[in-house]
């Protein structure tokens, strides 16, 4: 295989938002089994095959996130052909305006670690879509009403860094086990409306996952299933 069809041949999905995208799961032997066909980065920006927690920003409290999980549901419909590549970029905790501002949260700039990696994934082959779960720290009085217009432009700022105008976003609703739900729910009713009005933009619904204990982070069942709705999400956009 050549390079041009090894490039079209590896799919990238770049994983965005704040600490139940970067994972705070358990993680069980089953999370840590490899395949040859999922990829992702080190901390050094090497390529690796990934085996979870797949994010490094945040050592102390890395855990399950969704990706491995997306990663193989996706390789059970693909062609054998396909490899997988899996681009952390998500902070815990990290807001909204936070992202849209290229705040340095956490030790990291937000937009500008997104950009580096676009740019590191396109060296390999082709990005093909965006996980985005983020909102918890939106989900309050002065924040809440104001995320579909943020999300608007967040998306179109990512769309413009990827150059695919029409780029598929997946965007994972909050968990409905808050104790703070009705900024929650406001939250995810922003995401329904942004959605409606983005042909290229998907809901990943939560309602039934279950929280770790906390009332914040999906638990580890509720990561795996996380991963499973984003890649059926993207497999119905395929089809």
């Amino acid at each position: 295989m050549n390079t041009e069809e090894k490039q079209k041949n590896t799919w990238i999905f770049i994983m965005a938002g704040q600490s139940n995208m970067a994972g705070r799961g358990l993680i069980e032997p089953q999370d840590t089994i490899p395949s040859e066909r999922i990829l992702t980065i080190n901390k050094n920006g090497q390529i690796v095959i990934a085996k979870e927690p797949l994010h490094f920003y945040e050592p102390s409290m890395a855990g399950l996130d969704c990706g491995l999980s997306f990663g193989k549901s996706l390789l059970k419909n693909i062609p054998d052909s396909i490899t997988i590549l899996m681009l952390p970029t998500a902070i815990g905790g990290s807001s909204i305006s936070q992202w849209l501002g290229d705040s340095t949260y956490r030790n990291v700039r937000l937009l500008s670690n997104f950009i580096e990696k676009v740019n590191l994934g396109k060296k390999y082959g082709v990005i093909k879509g965006i996980l985005w779960h983020q909102g918890e720290s939106d989900a309050n009085e002065n924040n809440a009403s104001l995320y579909k217009v943020r999300l608007q432009k967040l998306i179109e700022k990512f769309r413009e860094v990827v150059g695919i105008n029409n780029l598929p976003v997946l965007i994972g609703e909050l968990g409905s086990y808050s104790d703070n739900n009705n900024y929650w729910s406001l939250i995810n009713k922003q995401i329904e409306s942004y959605v409606s009005t983005d042909n290229n933009a998907y809901v990943i619904k939560t309602n039934d996952l279950k929280d770790k204990g906390d009332k914040v982070h999906f638990n580890s069942i509720g990561q795996r299933l996380l991963g499973q709705r984003f890649a059926k999400a993207f497999l119905g956009i395929k089809n």
